[in-house]
């Protein structure tokens, strides 16, 4: 049986449209944290200029295999195995890392590591997109979100919605610099920086 993750559906369609105008221009897309799968078939179907790079620890694998059998879609490629704090990172190619609903799952150090590797992974121009729940100026945006906060924390304290500051603060240190910060439904955002230089850290 496939595994079913309900907010990647009520979240397609709005990442997809920020998705049609920020990777227009790109090729390969690595995803970071592709959890069952769902999405890099739905976005892959529809942006079918890209080759879709799915990747994750190893024992979500196989359901993300599954839904990639049923889709037989020819621009998704096979998981590979990362874990954002190994160091290196598998060799991979892409002009564009994608990342959703990750960085309050995973502890800061983690965090930290994920920024690391993507400044280094990505060319001069190369395009980050990550979606999420995100505190601006210390403050949660919405009741929802500090409750959902309070639920991180007591099912792990080393998770928790990030302050945006940070995480920008985090891309400079690694040559990106911010490009747009779309808001979305339900709390949302998307934050999207472009490489800056050519430099690999």
């Amino acid at each position: 049986m496939k595994p079913f993750s309900q907010s990647s559906i009520e979240n397609k369609d709005p990442i997809l449209n920020v998705l049609r105008a920020e990777f227009a221009d790109r090729r390969r897309v690595l995803e970071i944290g592709s959890g069952t799968g769902q999405h890099a078939v739905y976005f892959a179907g529809e942006l079918s200029h890209l080759i879709w790079q799915t990747s994750e620890l190893m024992e979500n694998h196989a359901g993300i295999h599954a839904w990639l059998d049923e889709s037989s879609l020819s621009n998704v490629v096979a998981p590979i195995t990362l874990d954002v704090t190994q160091n290196p990172w598998p060799a991979v190619e892409a002009d564009a890392v994608f990342s959703a609903n990750t960085v309050h799952i995973i502890s800061w150090p983690a965090v930290v590591d994920l920024f690391a590797g993507v400044g280094a992974l990505l060319p001069a121009g190369g395009v980050f997109v990550l979606y999420g729940p995100f505190n601006y100026g210390g403050q949660f945006t919405s009741p929802s979100n500090a409750r959902f906060d309070e639920w991180l924390k007591a099912r792990d304290p080393m998770s928790g919605v990030r302050n945006f500051e940070a995480l920008d603060s985090l891309a400079r240190t690694h040559g990106m610099a911010l490009w747009r910060d779309y808001e979305m439904p339900a709390n949302n955002r998307t934050l999207v920086w472009r490489k800056t230089d050519g430099l690999r850290h």
